[in-house]
């Protein structure tokens, strides 16, 4: 198997691992996963950080939005890929309306996240109006990951999944989040689909990490939907994605080969049966 381009660090990969890295100037790779198979793939890679995202909504359950994923759903997909991870920090996305509604609600189902899915973090959208959530959960002894920008789970309030905070004020106003993220004790933040200068600017003010997504070079670390960067969606395809396979040429080959193997009688051939 080859070695290009994994991690330097063997030891197991913790929320202080990443921090570190940010200190140190290492870019922190992650990438989504949402089943035991694929995880333990990405794991054995050399990934610093797995996310079980609610884009398993879309990749895996074929709904348009984030939005009907459930806890349940959620703890089913994390529990999946924390039987698989011996390394990479597994990191759970909190569904929509699990954490909106009030922190003590919030803390509940965060801790139903780490109690019954073994998640070493959870992740939550917003800024200033879910701080007092975010240092609930902290304090509780939960990490928490903030996501700014485009959040997936405000679709119906955007209404377009276009690049957030081109104007000035809304720019102004991601800084003053991001701020009050790292305040309220987040240990990073995802900066999704916003103006690359932006997220510099973001990455220097706070001393947390910060991992971009259609967000430029300038984050402490990249993330990806795996199912994107493998090619297996083959109808998504933003100017922020680079396609590192073609999975799903390949795949269509494969059962395309088995078929016509088993119509011809070829499959099994003798060697092949007991």
């Amino acid at each position: 198997m080859s070695t290009q381009g994994k991690s330097s660090r063997p030891d197991k990969v913790t929320t202080q691992t990443v921090v570190e890295m940010k200190r140190s100037g290492e870019k922190i790779s992650m990438l989504t996963a949402y089943d035991f198979t694929m995880a333990g793939i990405v794991d054995s890679a050399g990934i610093d950080v797995i996310l079980v995202g609610d884009s398993a909504s879309n990749v895996m359950a074929g709904f348009d939005t984030t939005i009907p994923m459930t806890l349940d759903h959620m703890i089913y997909h994390t529990s999946c890929v924390v039987r698989a991870v011996q390394r990479a920090l597994v990191i759970a996305d909190l569904p929509f309306m699990t954490y909106q509604v009030t922190a003590k609600e919030a803390l509940i189902n965060a801790g139903r996240m780490m109690k019954e899915a073994g998640a070493h973090a959870v992740k939550l959208e917003g800024g200033k109006t879910i701080t007092e959530t975010v240092r609930k959960i902290v304090d509780a002894g939960i990490p928490v990951m903030g996501h700014l920008g485009l959040t997936p789970q405000s679709i119906y309030k955007f209404g377009t999944y276009k690049v957030r905070a081109k104007d000035q004020k809304e720019a102004d106003q991601l800084l003053q989040d991001a701020k009050k993220l790292e305040e309220a004790g987040v240990f990073s933040i995802v900066l999704e689909k916003i103006p690359s200068e932006l997220a510099r600017q973001v990455t220097e003010l706070v001393s947390v990490p910060t991992i971009g997504i259609g967000a430029g070079p300038n984050c402490d670390g990249q993330v990806l939907v795996l199912h994107d960067m493998l090619g297996l969606n083959k109808d998504f395809s933003p100017r922020f994605l680079r396609r590192y396979s073609d999975l799903h040429e390949i795949m269509k080959d494969a059962v395309g080969r088995y078929v016509y193997d088993v119509k011809s009688g070829d499959f099994p051939n003798e060697t092949e049966q007991y």
